[in-house]
């Protein structure tokens, strides 16, 4: 909802846009939206659901995924599905256990629609197989009756490399069997679970309903299908996907060299690396020449600080310079200390302590507003293969949000030191991260396998 204008002569730095802290951005997602997955099992329903959610809430929209894998394995009458869920559970033949399937659907979508209409959140995502025309129909008419718009996401894979590789790696880790069997057991169970599916698996197609929605993601994104895509979350989600892919590929992340302003402890502006700042910019070319990144791809700020932290490496390409990549502007504060803008500005101190995500810098940014930036970054990110990206601190915890998956309140507080590179490899469910410090006193690089922690100092 708009805030309401400040009183006459009264400051504020809030943005003026339709959000709020309990509905999210409720003018751009007035009616709920449910995203509801289709497809048979090992084809990637699971992973599509969790990067949708990730994307989804990083760029404002509270979301949740609702796996009705999980309610199954919940019910007290799914004796076949706790303990070990053997293929012939999943038999279209096998009525009691389509009882129990159904009735974990059932509750699912009650559970969905209550976190929906109760304003708790504002997309759903619906993650089952939902095979069969009449299930779909079912979805449909819940949500017409609920006030929900709903927009399918089927995943067709007829790549039997993909297929594959899901049921190994994921599969074969499922509570289904982890622990009940061995992986060559469970493997092949889950083959004939797939089987099972496949007598009863009805694509989706346009003549479902007049107002069906859908993307049809085909073979783990190599081509799609899009239909008839309704309001602004169904485009950012059709938008997503056709951005993401899953070969293996590591991001590095890195802040400028120490600048002469951050040895004065001063806000933005453009100064240049001090002596301890050049030594890193050449300590980070020699630990790229010495890993061998294949296909390296640098992409840097345009201010001076970044540039020359960038100016030694050796990419396979010619490095990138993005305006998008710029450090958050703090307007007024620009080139101020901490400890001025308390003394010149104590309101604006007290209005950033109290929401640093929201807040912006009078004729400057808020940390929202350099999310909404680094969108096309991270669009970038999520399609390329190597990539190391030379920045800033807000920046930079903008991106390691998305990538960490964390909550929007603790993006600013995420610590990235200065003289440390982070390397993020993206797997099918997180985001391994491995953290590099440099040491400017004997030279040496050290290394932790380990996320950034969020940093003690409030007002940084």
């Amino acid at each position: 909802m708009e805030e309401l204008p400040p009183k006459h002569g009264a400051e504020t730095t809030k943005r003026k846009v339709a959000h709020s802290d309990e509905h999210g951005f409720s003018d751009q997602v007035r009616v709920p939206n449910v995203i509801v997955m289709v497809g048979l099992p090992a084809r990637g329903k699971t992973y599509i659901s969790k990067k949708l959610c990730r994307y989804l809430k990083w760029t404002g929209f509270k979301t949740k995924v609702f796996n009705v894998g999980e309610y199954r394995r919940t019910d007290a009458n799914a004796a076949d599905a706790v303990h070990g869920a053997n293929a012939s559970f999943f038999s279209p033949n096998n009525a009691d256990a389509l009882k129990v399937r159904a009735e974990s659907a059932r509750r699912a979508m009650e559970d969905m629609a209550d976190y929906l209409n109760s304003g708790a959140g504002s997309v759903a995502i619906f993650d089952a197989t939902n095979t069969t025309k009449s299930r779909r129909k079912t979805i449909i008419d819940f949500c017409t009756q609920k006030r929900i718009r709903c927009f399918f996401i089927e995943s067709v894979c007829d790549d039997p490399d993909i297929i594959d590789s899901n049921v190994t790696d994921v599969k074969v880790n499922s509570p289904d069997y982890k622990g009940l069997m061995t992986a060559e057991q469970a493997k092949e169970d889950f083959m004939r679970r797939i089987e099972n599916y496949k007598q009863q698996y009805e694509p989706l197609d346009e003549s479902e309903g007049d107002l069906l929605s859908f993307i049809k993601v085909i073979n783990a994104g190599r081509s799609f299908k899009v239909h008839q895509v309704r309001g602004h979350v169904q485009s950012r989600v059709v938008y997503f996907l056709m951005n993401i892919h899953l070969l293996p590929r590591s991001i590095y992340l890195t802040r400028h060299g120490q600048s002469e302003y951050n040895s004065m402890g001063r806000l933005g502006g453009d100064s240049p690396l001090t002596s301890d700042g050049r030594k890193y910019a050449l300590a980070l070319a020699e630990f790229f020449e010495d890993e061998e990144v294949p296909g390296l791809r640098v992409w840097c700020s345009q201010k001076v600080r970044a540039a020359q932290t960038s100016q030694h490496l050796k990419p396979d390409f010619h490095t990138e310079y993005w305006k998008a990549l710029d450090e958050i502007d703090a307007g007024i504060c620009e080139g101020l200390t901490y400890d001025d803008i308390q003394q010149r500005y104590p309101k604006q101190s007290e209005d950033r302590a109290h929401d640093k995500y929201h807040y912006r810098y009078p004729s400057g940014e808020s940390y929202e507003d350099v999310v909404s930036r680094l969108e096309p970054v991270i669009m970038e990110l999520e399609r390329q293969a190597n990539v190391l990206v030379v920045s800033h601190q807000a920046v930079l915890r903008c991106i390691l949000a998305y990538f960490y998956d964390r909550p929007l309140p603790e993006l600013p507080y995420i610590d990235i030191p200065l003289h440390s590179l982070v390397k993020l490899t993206p797997r099918a469910y997180h985001c391994d991260s491995t953290i590099y410090s440099y040491d400017i006193e004997n030279g040496k690089w050290s290394n932790t396998s380990a996320q950034l922690p969020l940093c003690d100092s409030p007002r940084d």
